[in-house]
């Protein structure tokens, strides 16, 4: 847990995408946060993490279904969204915190 603090702790946005490899919806996401990752370039990290995996960083942030995303900046929540997002809904979220 002491990396995945590091990285949201930082001064660059990060997203957080909180996934099961078993979720349809999980894998319809997926390009939809590589193009997202393409228009930030470096101001935005995005990361992933199997809730299967990792449940107790799951219970943390009180995710209980996937997809969901959390957006972190210097280690606070900025926004947390379940379900799939538009790419373009996702970077009009993202964009204030960028």
């Amino acid at each position: 847990m002491g990396k995945f603090q590091e990285v949201i702790d930082s001064e660059t946005p990060t997203l957080v995408d909180f996934y099961a490899t078993w979720c349809g919806p999980c894998k319809t996401i997926a390009p939809i946060l590589e193009e997202v990752k393409n228009h930030f370039g470096g101001n935005l990290t995005i990361i992933k993490v199997d809730v299967d995996k990792n449940p107790a960083a799951a219970g943390k942030f009180g995710v209980r279904g996937v997809p969901n995303l959390i957006l972190f900046k210097k280690g606070e929540i900025v926004w947390q969204q379940a379900g799939v997002i538009p790419k373009n809904q996702l970077i009009q979220m993202i964009d204030p915190s960028i």
